[in-house]
């Protein structure tokens, strides 16, 4: 796999490097840390809404740091969980006095860190609360939802929570409300080429030319099966009838969707995928109250992609349609 770097073991310092030197007027980094935060109005308090994660997942996580959406960011190695200390120093940094939310996916290193994190802030009087991610059908039974991984559900939950946050609701309220996202998101995804890590250049798992993976995770974690690739009609189908039994999705409701792709799957064949989406919803008599469509969580270079059906009630709706504004995640107030 041929990628355009410098030393493999410097990609994470110099991507961030890079990012900043993009976005001055959004973001800025803390000293000594691999820390991202959102440059804030001080006169402007409210709950402050931190995440954190693995590099590689470009525009998860920093580029969701914004008007709207995150306050700040602890950024890891690829596919790695950041330091329990970073996570801390954002905490403190960000910390407005209406408390702090951690809003984060189901992976063991990032449980560990951001409540080791947790118990610091703690003990310096700051009010935590998190909220995780568990989004991903594949990776579990229904009746073990919360050892399901999280995957592109977790932009929902920044959005709602990060939509809560800055309208002004408490912490217990903006708990509440990015509680009620990650209950209502379901993701399926599916991979047809494996993501490559920088350091090691080797693939994240194999397939044979005509295979696909179905339920992939966005580290290339294994999914539930291999099979033959097939038309994107039938691929999307097999991922929704998935998505629609599990919460279950029912006839009258309504949802966001989210199409994402992992890296390397054109636009063009996510709009194909969204044709069949809209196909089945509207046979279920399932409205759809807004669609996005576009690499929102990717893997590196992995080609496939994934669908996150959110179920809402009116304050979901509301918060998602509600304005955001970051580098790479931006959205008129919809309401």
């Amino acid at each position: 796999m041929k990628k355009f770097i410098n030393d493999p073991n410097s990609v994470v310092d110099e991507s961030v490097e890079g990012y900043l030197a993009a976005y001055t007027e959004y973001v800025k980094k803390l000293e000594g840390v691999r820390v991202l935060i959102r440059k804030k109005d001080p006169s402007f308090n409210k709950v402050a809404v931190i995440t954190g994660g693995g590099s590689g997942h470009k525009p998860a996580f920093i580029g969701y740091i914004g008007e709207g959406l995150c306050d700040g960011v602890a950024v890891g190695e690829i596919f790695s969980a950041p330091p329990a200390d970073w996570i801390y120093k954002a905490t403190k940094e960000l910390d407005m006095r209406k408390g702090v939310i951690y809003l984060y996916g189901n992976f063991s290193g990032d449980i560990m860190n951001f409540r080791m994190a947790k118990t610091l802030a703690e003990a310096d009087g700051i009010k935590v609360e998190e909220v995780i991610a568990n989004d991903d059908v594949a990776s579990a039974p229904k009746e073990n939802i919360k050892n399901r991984r999280a995957i592109a559900g977790e932009v929902i939950m920044w959005k709602v929570g990060g939509a809560a946050a800055w309208s002004g609701m408490n912490l217990s309220q903006v708990k509440e409300v990015s509680e009620q996202a990650v209950y209502s998101t379901r993701t399926m995804g599916v991979g047809s080429y494996p993501p490559v890590i920088p350091a090691t250049g080797k693939p994240g798992f194999n397939l044979e030319e005509d295979e696909i993976e179905i339920g992939v995770g966005h580290h290339g974690e294994p999914g539930i099966r291999k099979e033959k690739i097939k038309s994107a009609d039938k691929i999307t189908t097999e991922l929704m009838d998935a998505i629609l039994d599990d919460l279950p999705f029912k006839s009258g409701d309504r949802v966001s969707i989210l199409i994402n792709g992992l890296g390397a799957t054109p636009l063009q064949e996510l709009y194909i995928v969204n044709r069949k989406i809209s196909e089945i919803l509207n046979n279920y008599k399932i409205k759809k109250v807004i669609t996005y469509v576009g690499e929102y969580f990717t893997s590196l270079e992995m080609a496939g992609f994934s669908i996150t059906l959110t179920k809402l009630n009116d304050s979901l709706e509301k918060l998602i349609l509600a304005k955001a504004d970051s580098p790479l995640f931006k959205q008129f107030d919809l309401t």
